[in-house]
């Protein structure tokens, strides 16, 4: 808590925080929405003006899934240098065209929206409450105020393991599962902000569900192709000669050559009693 009232005293923040409120108006008081409601558009909003960043985040965590073997025999080649295994891999994403800071960018974008709502539902606790669904009384109040805060919150954990599940299937399988487990030690901490923020976070982590639901279905999966990188192309064997015998001096019996394998005996001609031998 005390870290973000560092970050609100940075210059500019509080001009977030009075566009955030503006926002918020407009959709209460010229389209009707109740607060919650007002909430859940502005985080529509928001998730439509990233569509630009979500889409290269795709394509990159595409990219990486498509390139890991060869990334993988990158890692095993260059285990004991990490410097040269840095300089390996960020040689490799050049001659790619992969970008693995795009999957960051919408992320790093709502870090701003998320402060100056926190800040918002702050400071004009007493302009923006109501309730929500006629479940929740307040949601300028904190999470923990009210079971139906706890309930918002299990909402919160399950959307936000599912969204992880969606959009980290890139990740390295150990850090995939600290990952998932990770909001259920978050809960602690977000039990102190307002209920309007984990509405936000709610609608956000549904949202990113749904784009990887309609992204498994409609962009295809491309084949991984196969690592290349430090093998040797193997060459056919070839077929070893069969070494000729050596001529027999003069003069002496040759052997008799070795029978071939599998070739059957040759045939014992029986004599009849009292015929002539021809």
């Amino acid at each position: 808590m005390s870290s973000l009232l560092v970050i609100a005293s940075i210059p500019g923040f509080s001009s977030l925080e009075h566009v955030m409120k503006s926002i918020l108006d407009f959709f209460h008081s010229n389209v009707g929405l109740p607060w919650a409601w007002s909430i859940v558009a502005v985080t529509i909003v928001v998730r439509i003006a990233l569509v630009p960043l979500t889409v290269r985040q795709i394509h990159s965590m595409q990219a990486l899934q498509r390139h890991a073997p060869q990334m993988k025999e990158i890692q095993k080649k260059y285990k004991g240098d990490r410097q040269k295994l840095n300089e390996e891999l960020m040689k490799f994403y050049r001659e790619n065209n992969i970008n693995p800071a795009a999957s960051c960018l919408p992320l790093l974008a709502q870090f701003p929206i998320f402060i100056a709502l926190y800040f918002t539902l702050r400071h004009y606790s007493h302009h923006i409450h109501g309730s929500w669904l006629h479940v929740v009384p307040s949601i300028s109040a904190k999470a923990s105020s009210h079971w139906s805060g706890w309930l918002l919150l299990a909402i919160y954990v399950a959307s936000q393991m599912a969204s992880t599940w969606f959009m980290g299937a890139t990740m390295d399988k150990t850090q995939r599962n600290i990952m998932l487990i990770a909001p259920l030690f978050f809960v602690s901490i977000v039990t102190r902000f307002p209920v309007g923020l984990v509405i936000y976070w709610m609608t956000t982590n549904l949202w990113t569900v749904g784009q990887g639901l309609v992204t498994r279905r409609l962009v295809p999966r491309t084949p991984a192709p196969a690592p290349s990188f430090g093998r040797a192309r193997q060459k056919p064997k070839e077929k070893e000669a069969t070494p000729e015998p050596a001529p027999a001096p003069a003069g002496s019996n040759p052997a008799p050559a070795p029978k071939p394998k599998g070739s059957a005996p040759p045939r014992r001609v029986r004599r009849k009693k009292g015929g002539s031998r021809r």
